[in-house]
């Protein structure tokens, strides 16, 4: 600094000093400026080249001081060359630091941090399901129903050979509604407004993929929880084609080394009634596999024939047919490894994900 002062010294004897002599020490103070501006990098050289130039102890006062030195005429002229030097000074200095900060946002981000991982959106392991259930039936030439799910007694239970003192409606407890309708507690009564809305027209092929209800909550068991039922009416129509499409849809579902099995069993709307058991991933070869309980058979589904009463309550006769359901959460489980329902719809649910999909 004290080599700037130097060359920038006037002469304060005589009257070499005038207003010309001011005009040239600036132009040359502005120049020494621009010049240590162009090379300031951080805000720390910001501070330091303010406190030179127009800091209390800076070149500028310097040459405030000598103001008195010159023709009492021009000083009006010499105050307003040196206030818009100091306001040149403060602009780009301003204008600089504005600049640095824009740069320090831009790279605030350490990047010798280790990149965060990001997971990518997942259909739901129920969605999943659904739409490889619905499009293996499609393929079957079966076409797709649905209907309400805030359904009325006579197509839930009573049109399904359910009727009011029928002890399977214990099994099936479900929410009433104070208008006496009900949360259905599964998707047979589509099968009764299909049958309704054709009017005996044949052949009828449907599938009634859907949201059901059900007062349950355990490890196996959601109050809310989905349903595929399917239904097949003609006029001629037998228990081997029931079989023989159920055992195309889980070899196509869980694989064609799948066994399937029927057994016999009780179901208030079919006559015959069956009951559908896979073959568990073990074989039947492990008397401690937690998934089948050393039996070697899974339970995945419910099937039969149609009971007359049934298609005596939508005025059909003539006519034969079968119906099956299966709960969709039950098989998403078994296919993709889930042992506990409740991780489907819990809290825990993004966790679970993060560690199966």
């Amino acid at each position: 600094m004290q080599s700037l002062i130097g060359s920038l010294s006037f002469k304060t004897m005589g009257n070499d000093f005038d207003i010309s002599s001011l005009e040239n020490k600036v132009k040359r103070l502005k120049d020494e400026f621009d010049s240590e501006l162009s090379s300031a990098k951080e805000e720390q050289d910001i501070s330091r080249i303010k406190s030179k130039y127009i800091g209390k102890k800076g070149l500028l006062q310097d040459l405030f001081k000598l103001i008195p030195q010159i023709p009492e005429s021009e000083r009006k002229l010499a105050g307003k060359i040196l206030n818009d030097f100091k306001q040149y000074v403060e602009e780009k200095l301003e204008d600089l630091k504005s600049a640095l900060e824009r740069k320090q946002v831009e790279f605030s981000e350490d990047i010798t941090l280790p990149g965060r991982r990001s997971f990518s959106a997942n259909l739901h392991p129920i969605t999943v399901a659904l739409r490889e259930i619905t499009e293996i039936f499609e393929k079957m030439g079966f076409e797709v129903e649905s209907g309400p799910e805030m359904e009325e007694d006579w197509y839930n239970f009573t049109a399904l050979n359910i009727p009011p003192d029928h002890p399977a409606r214990d099994m099936q407890d479900t929410f009433y509604l104070e208008d006496g309708r009900l949360l259905r507690t599964h998707t047979s009564p589509v099968q009764i407004r299909a049958m309704e809305k054709r009017k005996g027209v044949l052949p009828i092929k449907i599938i009634a993929p859907g949201r059901v209800f059900r007062r349950d909550w355990d490890a196996t068991h959601s109050p809310v929880f989905h349903q595929v039922e399917g239904l097949f009416v003609d006029k001629k129509v037998k228990m081997s084609d029931l079989f023989g499409v159920l055992e195309f849809f889980f070899k196509k579902f869980f694989g064609e080394g799948t066994r399937v099995r029927f057994r016999p069993s009780y179901f208030p709307f079919t006559e015959p009634s069956a009951e559908v058991d896979i073959s568990c991933v073990c074989g039947g070869k492990s008397k401690d596999c937690k998934v089948c309980k050393g039996s070697g058979f899974l339970e995945v589904a419910g099937c039969g024939m149609v009971h007359p009463e049934v298609f005596r309550s939508v005025g059909y006769e003539g006519v034969q047919g079968f119906a099956f359901g299966m709960g969709v959460e039950r098989l998403a489980m078994i296919k993709f490894g889930i042992s506990d329902i409740r991780l489907l719809f819990g809290e825990n649910y993004i966790a679970f994900k993060k560690t199966f999909f």
